[in-house]
């Protein structure tokens, strides 16, 4: 039994047809955007 897990932006069709599970997020709401906040290291990055 072997799991991979893949993250990223941009899949490959390819990869995308070879795989279980494929899911695509969409952002709704993020404090980035709306109130100016800088990502936190060690946290974000």
């Amino acid at each position: 039994m072997l799991h991979v897990v893949v993250t990223g932006r941009y899949a490959p069709d390819q990869l995308i047809a070879a795989a279980d599970l494929v899911t695509e997020m969409t952002l709704i709401k993020h404090p980035y955007r709306e109130q100016g906040i800088k990502a936190q290291p060690g946290v974000e990055f």
